[in-house]
């Protein structure tokens, strides 16, 4: 198929199907997903993975399985109300990877952090500090000198836990508020108060981190525009740097997935009511869900889904550039508590092979290139692409952009961009898995199978 003048092919076939069935297929974080990894056989050591991967810009990723309660709209890897034997088991099963990850790495460097979960701020401030202490010291990251992301919730960002983040070197403190009215937090099974959020959030402020980013979630049984715009104006007042807003899913495996909502028409509304109003207070958009305030990019961007990434804990998945890894993966309660009860009794040699993970060849990783490019507001650069893989994108993905142009959701911009137009970002959970292989598909309707 030959470009046009508009640098797009002409006359395409449509990609994947689904894209036309609604604009909520998923929420493409990563690609391949998660779900789409297999076991390894053999497994192989972790030297052998990272032999040949440069180390001197590495990300690392530390994941804490735990919350104090699980949110109606939550898929996440998690386990609630975890005693504080299991927390100290956990530790030291971390600490034991973690030796046996930095024996596998020639001399790393770590130039950005993240600690994620489940709510790391789950831990107390002495379990925090333990787990600071053993990041460090093992793994050599100097945390301090470095962006540092780490996720929190209003029950958990106690005064005593935010100092430790602030003292660690903490950058950017990430709270999921989801609503700040008390029923629509409730209609979410996320009891919680509005006085509650507010107190969690004058503490984040006092402690002093560079940014704050604020989750908000729209779709909630109940919400209408008021209300949204209830919520928008209650996060704005703190000047966040940034905003996340998020469409609630209804997803199996989940307490509101089993209620047969059809939200897409209500939710693409909220959204777009959402966008405009955040850009109208001066925000940039940076993806269909990120809002931040310009110039504090150097605060806020930290960097959790590219190669390079070195992931530590039982739900953490690490990236080279031809294999992503990690262990088995569960949402369902059972399946997360016998996962994490096998993690913390591993020996020490199990830390130092690769369980389960999916291979990228290269037209995955072109794959993978495209899509993680698209779904950001600024683009894919296509000198970019040709200088890392040799190729041209337009003739590489013809169909699928084409077919994206043709749905005026793909434009070219300049001489050598191409990016969602507006429309485009709001259906970017239908492009994402649209975009898809044929093998990734396949291999995640088995596991959905299974």
């Amino acid at each position: 198929m030959t470009p046009t003048a508009r640098g797009l092919p002409e006359a395409p076939p449509a990609v994947d199907s689904s894209i036309d069935t609604g604009p909520y297929q998923g929420y493409v974080y990563a690609y391949p997903h998660k779900t789409a990894y297999r076991p390894l056989r053999p497994r192989p050591s972790l030297r052998d993975v990272w032999a040949a991967e440069p180390s001197e810009s590495l990300s690392l990723y530390l994941h804490i399985p735990f919350c104090e309660m699980r949110c109606g709209f939550c898929n996440l890897f998690t386990r609630t109300g975890a005693p504080e034997e299991l927390v100290a088991a956990y530790l030291d099963a971390l600490e034991r990877q973690a030796r046996a990850v930095r024996d596998a790495l020639e001399e790393p460097r770590f130039v950005t952090a993240a600690i994620g979960g489940g709510t790391p701020t789950y831990l107390s401030a002495a379990e925090l500090t333990r787990m600071f202490d053993l990041t460090e010291q093992i793994m050599g990251a100097d945390l301090r000198a470095v962006p540092l992301s780490v996720e929190t919730s209003p029950a958990t960002a106690t005064a005593d836990r935010l100092a430790v983040l602030a003292e660690r070197g903490a950058t950017r403190v990430s709270i999921g508020v989801q609503s700040f009215i008390d029923a629509e937090a409730r209609a979410a099974v996320r009891p919680q108060r509005r006085h509650e959020v507010e107190a969690a959030l004058g503490r984040i402020r006092e402690a002093g981190f560079e940014a704050l980013n604020i989750d908000l979630i729209y779709g909630i049984d109940g919400q209408t525009e008021r209300s949204w715009r209830h919520s928008l104006d209650a996060a704005l007042a703190w000047r966040p740097e940034e905003l996340y807003l998020y469409p609630l899913y209804v997803r199996p495996l989940t307490g509101l997935g089993r209620r047969a909502h059809d939200w897409d028409d209500h939710r693409l509304g909220l959204y777009r009511q959402g966008r405009d109003h955040l850009m109208a207070a001066g925000y940039e958009q940076v993806s269909m869900r990120m809002f931040r305030l310009p110039g504090s990019a150097g605060a806020t961007e930290y960097c959790c889904q590219s190669d390079g990434m070195v992931g530590l804990g039982c739900g953490a998945r690490s990236y080279t550039a031809d294999l992503h890894y990690s262990y088995e993966y569960a949402v369902g309660a059972g399946q997360v508590r016998a996962i994490i009860d096998d993690y913390v009794r591993l020996a020490p040699e199990e830390f130092a092979v690769a369980n389960v993970g999916f291979r990228l060849g290269e037209d995955e990783r072109r794959r993978r290139h495209l899509i993680q490019s698209l779904l950001q507001a600024e683009g894919l650069e296509a000198a970019a692409y040709r200088e890392r893989f040799g190729t041209e994108v337009t003739a590489d993905f013809d169909a699928e952009l084409g077919s994206l142009a043709a749905r005026g959701w793909l434009e070219p911009v300049g001489s050598g961009r191409l990016r969602l137009t507006a429309e485009g970002l709001a259906h970017s959970d239908a492009i994402g898995p649209a975009l898809f292989s044929g093998r990734v598909r396949e291999l995640m309707a088995g596991y959905e199978a299974c």
